[in-house]
Formats: structure tokens, C-alpha cells, sequence
């Protein structure tokens, strides 16, 4: 191997530039990790939540700019960042294996310490939800505390999701889709239409004159076939962890997390399979 000293441009005075530390803020996200236990295992548990909302940063950067991309038409340049989405989401799914090697004797040594927080909680979580089109008026409740917060849950509820702006691609494609549909009530969650789901069929049936349209639905089918995947795993990891304990922040717990693996966010698009 060869001997860094060797490398004779390697920079090592740093007085008046930026190093690497302080580009990424290295000093201020490692000092993040703060346990309230003595307990060794709690390190585990707050690095494996602190990634995660880095990775949901990202996905909601990637999404929110896709949305944009496919308003204005650009269609290949959301395939990209929905591609990159999913890639994004094979990362959170895997470290649910990491965090599984928490055992439930572990963990009950600082549950406590967490008081009422919980990962139900998460704003981030639900603004993916939001932008994917799952909305829930009830959740803001939860964000009261913050005003910043609150205020931008609230935007994102009023606002079109990614499937919101597909449906709008497929009526710009010259696909007739209900006038209902078009002008929805954007703060509700969309439960399927049967003009959404003759629009697709028909793209589904000549890919070759909608091939745009044939590709944005399999990205959105890989992005909702993710999400699923990563709620099942977040469900068996708390059920290995805690059972059927109630979660901390108040919910059923596994309970919980069982039901909302019964929604599904493009409808149609998992209808029409059937149907072809």
C-alpha cells in the first residue's frame, strides 16, 4: 500500500481554507448525538433515526423537484430524481436491520428516556407522505408546538402531490380525464377515479405512443413498491423490539403500523394490472 507521505501534493495547511470538517459541518452533526441513558445501545438508536431524516431530506428534495419537473413537462429530468428516490429508499429499508440488533432488554434499559417522543412524530415522514398524496388533516396537531413547522405541513397539504401532477400529465397528453378530478380538493387524499384508471390503461396498452407516461408510472410503481417494503420492515423491527407495546409518542404501535400497510397511494396503477 502506498505511504500517504508520498503524495507530495496533499494539502496540509489549512489556516486560511475550508477543510472537509467544516464544509459538512462535521463539528455540529457529530456533536448531535446526545444519549439521556448511560445506556450503550441508546448511541445505536439515535445515529440509526438522525440518518434516516438525512435520507428523508433528500428524498423530499428529490420529490418536491420532480413535482416541478413533471408541471413543466420535463418528464426525463423527474425520471432521474424519482430513480435516485428509490435508491434513496433500498438504503432506509436496510437499516432496519441495523437497528434489529437492538434486543428488547436493550432497549427497555432507556425506553423511558424518550418520554413522549417517537418517530411517529417525524415531520419529514409526513411531508413524503403529503407529496406522495396521502393526506391527513389530524397530523398537524402534532406540530402546533413550532410554528415554522406547522406552517410548512399546512403549504404541503394544500398542495399537489406527485400522482396530483401525473393525472395532470395524462389530461396535457390529451387523455380525458373528469373535470372533478382536475380541480380537486388538493388537501384530501385521492381515492382513485374511473377516468384516471381508463387514461392509464390506455398507456399501458400502447407504451410506444406514451412511452413518457409508460416510464413516469413505473417510476411511481418502484417509489410505492419501496415505501411498502419499508414500512414492513419498520412494523417487524418494532414487533421484534417492543411487541405490541404502545409506541411512545401514544399509537398502537405494531397495531398501527399493520393498518397503514393496507393504503395505497396511485391506486390505478396497481388496478389496471389486473386489468390488462
Amino acid at each position: 500500500m502506498k505511504d500517504p507521505k508520498d503524495e507530495k501534493g496533499i494539502h496540509t495547511d489549512f489556516s486560511s481554507r475550508m477543510t472537509y470538517g467544516e464544509y459538512l459541518s462535521l463539528g455540529q452533526l457529530l456533536g448531535s448525538q446526545n444519549r439521556l441513558s448511560g445506556h450503550h445501545d441508546e448511541m445505536l438508536f439515535i445515529i440509526i433515526h438522525q440518518v434516516s431524516e438525512l435520507w428523508m431530506k433528500l428524498i423530499l428534495h428529490e420529490l418536491q423537484a420532480s413535482i416541478q419537473a413533471i408541471e413543466d413537462g420535463n418528464l426525463s429530468m423527474a425520471f432521474k430524481m424519482l430513480a435516485r428516490v428509490s435508491k434513496i429508499q433500498s438504503q432506509i429499508i436496510e437499516s432496519w436491520d441495523v437497528l434489529s440488533t437492538l434486543t428488547p432488554s436493550e432497549y427497555v434499559q432507556f425506553r423511558d428516556k424518550l418520554g413522549q417522543a417517537s418517530g411517529f412524530q417525524s415531520h419529514q415522514y409526513r411531508l413524503i407522505e403529503f407529496a406522495l398524496g396521502y393526506k391527513t388533516t389530524h397530523v398537524l396537531e402534532i406540530y402546533k408546538k413550532d410554528e415554522g413547522l406547522h406552517s410548512e405541513l399546512s403549504k404541503a397539504l394544500n398542495s399537489p402531490s406527485i400522482y396530483d401532477v401525473s393525472i395532470q400529465a395524462l389530461a396535457k397528453a390529451g387523455l380525458p380525464i373528469r373535470d372533478e378530478i382536475l380541480s380537486r380538493d388538493l388537501s384530501l387524499t385521492y381515492k382513485g377515479d374511473p377516468s384516471v384508471e381508463a387514461a392509464w390503461l390506455e398507456v399501458y396498452r400502447n407504451p410506444g405512443t406514451y412511452w413518457d407516461l409508460y416510464e413516469l408510472a413505473e417510476k411511481l410503481i418502484d417509489i410505492e413498491d419501496w415505501l411498502q417494503q419499508w414500512r414492513f420492515r419498520h412494523m417487524k423491527t418494532v414487533e421484534r423490539i417492543i411487541g405490541f407495546k404502545k409506541g411512545t409518542g401514544g399509537s398502537s404501535g405494531v397495531t398501527y403500523l399493520k393498518k397503514v400497510l393496507d393504503h395505497r397511494f396511485f391506486p390505478e396503477l396497481w388496478d389496471i394490472r389486473t386489468k390488462l
